[in-house]
């Protein structure tokens, strides 16, 4: 997953639409836990708050279930 610090769309839209990609195609099916956020942090190089923006707003778009201390859940 590459993130482009650079690019038109804010570092957020751009890890939420990859996530939306791999949910709408299947390779993350209903149930699965998406990766942690220390592990997103890691990868994209991206701060907690970035990260943790993105899934709330897969959440908001009704993908993801974010339960606190768990993880965050495709629905």
């Amino acid at each position: 997953m590459q993130i482009d610090h650079e690019g038109e769309e804010f570092p957020y839209q751009q890890l939420a639409a990859y996530f939306r990609g791999r949910i709408s195609s299947g390779a993350d099916a209903p149930g699965s836990k998406l990766p942690s956020l220390s592990y997103l942090v890691s990868e994209t190089g991206l701060s907690p708050k970035t990260v943790r923006h993105a899934m709330k707003t897969l959440a908001a778009e009704g993908l993801v279930r974010i339960v606190p201390s768990r993880g965050t859940f495709v629905i």
